[in-house]
Order: C-alpha cells, then sequence, then structure tokens
C-alpha cells in the first residue's frame, strides 16, 4: 500500500510539472521558484517538528522521569510521527526539486519548439493526468472503515 501512495505522488508532481512546462514557459519559472520556496519551508518545518517530537520524549524519559506513563505513551506516539518527518521526508524534498527542476527543464525546452495549440493539448492532458493521481491519492487510498459507519 504504501509504495501505490509513494508512486502516486511521483506521478503527480511529474505529470504536473510536464502540464506547467507545457503551458508557458514564464509561468514554469514560477512554478520552479514556488516550488524551491515552498519546499525549503516545507523541509525546515519537517526537521525542526520532528527534533521537536523526539526531544519531548527525551524530556519525559531523562528529566520528568516518567518512563512508563501515559505521558510517556503519548511522546512515543508522537516520536514514531517524528522520527520519519526530520529522518526522511524533510531530506526528501531536496531530490522532489532537483527532479522537477530537471525534467521541466527538458519539457519546456521541447515545448518551445511546437505550436501554442499543441502545447496547450499538451498541457491539458498532463493536468488530467496528474489530478487522476491526486484523486487517486486523496480519494483511492482511504482506509475504509470495519464497523457500520
Amino acid at each position: 500500500m504504501r509504495r501505490r501512495g509513494c508512486s502516486n505522488i511521483f506521478l503527480t508532481v511529474f505529470f504536473s510539472t510536464l502540464a506547467f512546462a507545457c503551458l508557458d514557459p514564464f509561468f514554469f519559472i514560477g512554478y520552479l521558484i514556488s516550488i524551491a520556496l515552498f519546499g525549503l519551508f516545507q523541509a525546515l518545518f519537517m526537521a525542526n517538528a520532528g527534533g521537536a517530537w523526539d526531544n519531548a520524549k527525551k524530556v519525559v524519559e531523562v528529566e520528568l522521569k516518567e518512563k512508563g506513563s501515559a505521558l510517556h505513551a503519548a511522546t512515543v506516539v508522537g516520536d514514531t510521527v517524528g522520527d520519519p518527518f526530520k529522518d526522511t521526508s524533510s531530506v526528501a524534498m531536496n531530490p522532489v526539486i532537483k527532479f522537477t527542476t530537471l525534467f521541466g527543464l527538458l519539457a519546456v525546452e521541447l515545448a518551445v519548439q511546437f505550436s501554442r495549440g499543441v502545447t496547450l493539448v499538451l498541457a491539458a492532458v498532463f493536468f488530467v493526468i496528474s489530478m487522476v493521481f491526486v484523486y487517486r491519492s486523496f480519494y483511492g487510498m482511504r482506509i475504509k472503515s470495519g464497523g457500520g459507519d
């Protein structure tokens, strides 16, 4: 299940990058700048939040000496979320930014050589494909409730 989710996100980024690259070169420049800025702030947020969750568990264990309590159990849950945040998710933003830049610049080079009508059709097709993967990621992978809800 997890691999499918990562594939959906990858294909969403891939096809949306191609769509924006085919739409307009100047629009794509703005897209790259926004990916870089928001990716930087997202990575900083994830690294700091993960570190905070990790440090909260250490404070409860070492300073408050509450190991085994309900508070400690809560910080263990927070640490379970925090470790992937600081160790993997924030670090993964750099390849996403590099990947988007590389494929987008190659797509812009190709799109410049086509007529405006062809590039608009390609942009629309790539955007629709991207939205299919957004749908699959957000709605197709929902956890079904086991009860009679």
